[in-house]
């Protein structure tokens, strides 16, 4: 049974998207940033179990599919407005699931109790409690396995006025970029077994992180 909190924050976003998921794609192109960087990056050969946690309109995961043919996609959203458009793009190419990305039981909804690579794109900057979603998504990894997380970074290479006045326009969107994404994956590196690096998009527009799962 869903939570409260967690059909609150569906609720949100079904209202945000409803209108909105018909040109979702068309319109964010031209400002989410890095996420082809971070699928090329994948390194996602035949037989890879791939889960994006926000996968919203399917968008990536029809990239992922296209760039890493043989993977074995999932796709996770708590808004069922995108998943009804990303269930029309993907078709049988993709298992989709509604769910919450700080507490689902990929069992029940995936048949499967871990995967070897989970992106979060563009996603933690919308929850809420985005560090659960965060150590969740890392405890389920795949001895070996990798998670990658490309979202707004600092901004601080923007002009102040720019930076001040997309903060507010994202601010509209429910959106807040997660400055201290890095530090929160180098603390899940302390005491488990993984390895965490950062990399800064230009002018600090976007950031990439990638934990992984020690053998």
């Amino acid at each position: 049974m869903a939570s409260v909190a967690t059909a609150s924050h569906g609720a949100l976003m079904d209202a945000v998207y409803r209108r909105q998921k018909h040109i979702y794609d068309a319109t964010r192109k031209y400002y989410l940033l890095g996420r082809d960087t971070l699928i090329s990056a994948l390194d996602a050969p035949v037989g890879t179990s791939v889960l994006e946690v926000g996968c919203g309109t399917g968008r990536n995961l029809a990239l992922i599919g296209k760039r890493w043919p043989g993977a074995a996609l999932h796709g996770l959203d708590i808004s069922q407005e995108m998943l009804s458009i990303a269930s029309g793009r993907l078709g049988t190419k993709a298992a989709l699931a509604l769910g919450d990305a700080t507490n689902f039981d990929p069992k029940a909804l995936f048949g499967r109790d871990n995967f070897d690579r989970i992106v979060i794109s563009y996603a933690v900057s919308m929850i809420p409690v985005w560090r659960e979603a965060v150590v969740h998504a890392a405890s389920l990894l795949a001895p070996g396995g990798s998670l990658h997380i490309v979202d707004f970074g600092d901004l601080s290479g923007l002009p102040a006025p720019l930076r001040v006045g997309l903060r507010g326009w994202l601010a509209s969107f429910h959106v807040t970029p997660r400055t201290d994404l890095g530090a929160a994956l180098a603390a899940l590196c302390e005491d488990a077994p993984f390895a965490a690096t950062t990399r800064r998009g230009p002018l600090g527009y976007f950031q990439i992180g990638v934990l992984t799962r020690n053998r």
